[in-house]
């Protein structure tokens, strides 16, 4: 009820901000993330006028979202939808005030290595894909496991943005950028078996999607999501419970820019592979295993001076 109360209040800057992601590009599932964090914000200032609203109101609803537990990760990116909801309106000319300027992020544990599975592991895990629409899914894994794409990437692609004669896909990425990536063989192979096997969309309507549902709908990102964690699922069964891993859908996007670095591809190639606007964030992939940090000290030999 009190949902329905303040979407009603705030009936018209929601619709502006709406407006605004959507012409700004924004993706389905971000306007729907950050409306619903806006909306969050506007019943944590309990009905104020939001030109009354302070630095203070929104530092406290964030607080406060950290208190229920949250991870840094998503406390920024509620300081972030609130940050453009001020935005929106200012550029709107609704307001001319953004008390969510200024605030500084939360720091993230930058040092901590993304979870992610080594060759070997990405083979077994492949070999997990089962199922009526086994070849869809695992095109859809290929694509984020040996080339990089996100799950939003997936999600978007056309069937015209694939060219099985040059073998490249054009992938729009964050930041409304495109990006072409050359296509492996082997992937390409599933890529046009997946295309072949690709259900008609019901009652003759036209769908442009790469990837489409049971009824003929583009695939959508939750579902993505679903399959992979029912996969991940059956890959782990057999693991002790005290062993398993958090794996996603986004963690198979982290082995191929791990496996590229450890076979020696250029930072600022495996950057443009990902789609990423700073080399800073693809260098998070640049950590190594014990394994390979005990392998490089074994290079050195220490001389000690002799006793006199």
């Amino acid at each position: 009820m009190i949902n329905e109360e303040i979407q009603e209040r705030y009936a018209d800057e929601l619709a502006a901000f709406h407006i605004w992601m959507k012409d700004a590009g924004y993706t389905g599932h971000t306007v729907k993330s950050y409306t619903g964090d806006v909306v969050e914000f506007l019943i944590a200032i309990q009905g104020k006028a939001l030109e009354q609203v302070k630095k203070l109101h929104v530092l406290s609803y964030l607080s406060r979202a950290r208190e229920r537990g949250v991870s840094d990760a998503t406390r920024n990116r509620k300081h972030a939808a609130v940050n453009c909801f001020y935005k929106s309106l200012i550029e709107l000319e609704v307001l001319t005030n953004n008390p969510a300027a200024g605030i500084k992020k939360s720091k993230t544990e930058k040092n901590r290595a993304p979870v992610f599975l080594d060759e070997g592991g990405l083979t077994r895990f492949l070999a997990s894909v089962e199922g009526k629409y086994r070849t869809r899914n695992l095109a859809v894994f290929l694509l984020m496991g040996y080339m990089g794409l996100r799950v939003g990437e997936v999600h978007a692609l056309n069937c015209k943005d694939y060219n099985p004669e040059r073998r490249t896909l054009d992938v729009f990425g964050k930041g409304r950028k495109w990006r072409s990536i050359p296509v492996p063989e082997t992937v390409a192979e599933v890529l046009s078996q997946a295309l072949q096997e690709r259900l008609n969309p019901w009652r003759g309507e036209k769908e442009e999607a790469l990837f489409i549902s049971q009824k003929g709908k583009r695939l959508s990102i939750r579902s993505i999501q679903l399959i992979s964690t029912e996969t991940f699922e059956r890959f782990q069964q057999e693991a002790p419970a005290h062993q398993r891993q958090s794996y996603s859908s986004h963690k198979l996007r982290h082995s191929f820019a791990t496996m590229m670095l450890r076979r020696g591809a250029d930072l600022r190639t495996v950057q443009e592979l990902l789609g990423h606007a700073s080399i800073q964030t693809t260098t998070v992939y640049t950590h190594v295993t014990s394994r390979e940090k005990e392998e490089a000290m074994a290079l050195l030999e220490v001389q000690l001076p002799a006793v006199k």
